[in-house]
C-alpha cells in the first residue's frame, strides 16, 4: 500500500511535469494561452510519468538488461537538461574502453539509464548509460585522438558491458556525441524475465526522485505483457 506522503511526493512530480510539458507545447506554438492550464490539468489527471518499451538485444547493457532483450519502464522527461540527470562526485576522470571523462574542472557526474532514439537508425531507440553531457571533456587513451569537449546540448552515452568492444557496444565510442534532445525519457525499471526484475542502478538522486513514481506506477503484470521473450 502506496503511503499518503508517497502520494503527495508524485503528484508533486506529476504536476511539475504536467507544467513542463504543457509550457513546452505553448512555446512552439502547439497551444495557445487560453489552452494551457486546461492542458496542464489534462495531463497532471490523465496522463502518466512512465511508459512500458521492450527493447531487442540487450546485450550492450548487461546485467541491466538479458542479453536477448526485456521491457524497461521508462520516465518521462518533459524538458531534459543537464540537471535532471546529474549526480554529484569527487572522481576525477571516468574511464570507458579508449575513452575517459576529464571531471577535473566538473562538480557532477550524469550516471542515468536513459532510452534514446538510435543514432546509426532513426526508427529505433536504444537503451545506454548517460556519462557526460555539454562542457565535459572527452579523452582517449589513443594518441592519435585529439581531446574534445562536449558542444551545448549534446551527450556522451555508453554501454555498461565493458568486455564489449567499441563496435560491438554501439556506443558513442561509435558513433560520437548525440543530442540531448534524442534522449526520450530515464529508464528505472528493468524486466528481464518474469522472475527477474527490479530497479535500475541510476544516480543517487535520480532513484530518490523516481522512489515515489515506482510505488505508484510501476505494474510488472503489465510489464511482462510487453515482454516478447
Amino acid at each position: 500500500m502506496v503511503s499518503l506522503s508517497t502520494w503527495f511526493r508524485y503528484a508533486a512530480h506529476k504536476f511539475e511535469y504536467s507544467i513542463s510539458l504543457s509550457w513546452k507545447k505553448y512555446s512552439v506554438g502547439q497551444i495557445n494561452s487560453t489552452e494551457l492550464r486546461d492542458a496542464i490539468w489534462k495531463s497532471f489527471f490523465q496522463g502518466k510519468l512512465t511508459f512500458p518499451h521492450w527493447i531487442k538485444g540487450g546485450e550492450a547493457m548487461a546485467p541491466v538488461m538479458s542479453p536477448t532483450g526485456g521491457t524497461v519502464l521508462v520516465r518521462k522527461l518533459a524538458h531534459l537538461s543537464p540537471n535532471q540527470l546529474m549526480d554529484l562526485t569527487e572522481s576525477p576522470a571516468v574511464q570507458f574502453g579508449n575513452f575517459g571523462i576529464n571531471l577535473s574542472q566538473q562538480r557532477s557526474l550524469c550516471w542515468d539509464i536513459v532510452l534514446l532514439k538510435d543514432p546509426e537508425k532513426s526508427d529505433n531507440y536504444i537503451v545506454r548509460r548517460l556519462a557526460a553531457v555539454e562542457g565535459y571533456e572527452i579523452v582517449s587513451t589513443d594518441e592519435k585522438d585529439e581531446p574534445f569537449v562536449l558542444d551545448k546540448d549534446q551527450c556522451w552515452v555508453v554501454a555498461d558491458n565493458q568486455a564489449l568492444k567499441a563496435k560491438e557496444a554501439g556506443d558513442s565510442r561509435l558513433f560520437g556525441p548525440v543530442p540531448m534532445t534524442d534522449i526520450i525519457g530515464r529508464v528505472i525499471y528493468s524486466l528481464r524475465t518474469a522472475v527477474d526484475h527490479g530497479p535500475v542502478d541510476n544516480s543517487h538522486v535520480a532513484m530518490v526522485q523516481d522512489s515515489p513514481i515506482l510505488a505508484v506506477e510501476l505494474d510488472v503484470e503489465e510489464m511482462a505483457k510487453k515482454n516478447k521473450m
